[in-house]
């Protein structure tokens, strides 16, 4: 969710300001998702790699996380939505953490949107905790090295549960992954747009998905095999 702070910056706003803004787009997003019946939705809110913004805007960040966590937690529980958070949560404060469990356990048995947010998150360290589980599951012999495959690794990433994504949006104009979803992605359709995250709307979510629609996903086949040809 990309152009927050350039949204801002286009305006003479603090960058706060567009993190604000920005808040507004995950709701509508949210609920264009949960209206259209998408079983899942992954939100990168804060990657492990933010931690190196200056110190003031990361504490905003936090803070908003929170107060946007507390205000919006009633209306997606009302609506069905399961909300999980993927990351390393040890970064956190205690306000937070408690929070992300209250919501977590709220909106647990819901079967709605499975609503996922990535907090403290990086790919390759998702990769790497789950390497970590498989090699503490052999040594305590519950698992043979020779016996790991892609579902036994899939099992330990933090998506475990959900299916893989199938489509990959980007905003505010950057064209790669950035350490998001490194495994989980690898078959997924990828669509970038140079509109600012702030003013990503409904509308444009439905050109991701009409541009997705019409894509032919082969998962290594040919064309021919995904689509025969008839007589």
């Amino acid at each position: 969710m990309d152009g927050n702070g350039r949204w801002a910056r286009a305006r003479h706003l603090p960058r706060t300001a567009g993190h604000k803004r920005g808040v507004e787009s995950t709701r509508r997003v949210i609920e264009g998702c949960a209206r259209r019946g998408i079983e899942a939705l992954t939100l990168f809110a804060f990657s492990s790699e933010n931690w190196r913004r200056p110190k003031e805007e990361v504490s905003t960040l936090m803070e908003l996380f929170l107060v946007a966590l507390r205000r919006e937690i009633r209306a997606l529980h009302e609506n069905g939505v399961r909300l999980r958070f993927i990351g390393d949560r040890s970064a956190f404060d205690d306000r937070l953490r408690r929070q992300i469990d209250e919501s977590e356990a709220l909106t647990a048995d819901n079967k709605g949107l499975q609503l996922q947010v990535a907090a403290n998150y990086g790919g390759r360290w998702d990769i790497l905790q789950a390497s970590r589980r498989l090699a503490e599951a052999v040594a305590r012999g519950e698992i043979r090295a020779a016996d790991i495959d892609e579902s036994a690794f899939s099992f330990r990433l933090s998506t475990h549960g959900l299916p893989e994504p199938d489509l990959f949006i980007r905003t505010g104009g950057e064209q790669r992954i950035s350490n998001f979803l490194l495994w989980q992605v690898a078959y997924a359709e990828l669509w970038f747009t140079p509109v600012l995250w702030p003013d990503f709307d409904d509308e444009q979510l439905q050109l991701a998905l009409d541009d997705f629609a019409r894509r032919q996903r082969r998962f290594g086949m040919t064309g021919e095999q995904v689509e025969p040809q008839h007589a």
